[in-house]
């Protein structure tokens, strides 16, 4: 089981900001993630970057109960 964190315009299309997600690899969980919140969080996801415990995870990565999945979209700043 997954905590997902989700910052910015993913937290906005996801309607949280957190959440736990069963799965045993990243590619599950965020699939799960997008039957979840629809195909605004679909958008976002594929724009943004994710992290596991504070590093950038590959797709395919394992994930252990209580990992932290998060979900980084872009930003922009002046």
């Amino acid at each position: 089981m997954a905590r997902l964190v989700l910052f910015g315009p993913a937290g906005e299309a996801a309607g949280t900001r957190r959440d736990v997600v069963e799965g045993d690899s990243l590619d599950v969980v965020l699939a799960e993630a997008v039957r979840r919140y629809g195909p605004g969080f679909r958008a976002v996801l594929e724009i943004s970057r994710v992290w596991v415990n504070g590093e950038p995870a590959a797709a395919s990565a394992p994930l252990a109960h209580d990992d932290e999945v998060s979900v980084l979209p872009p930003v922009s700043g002046g």
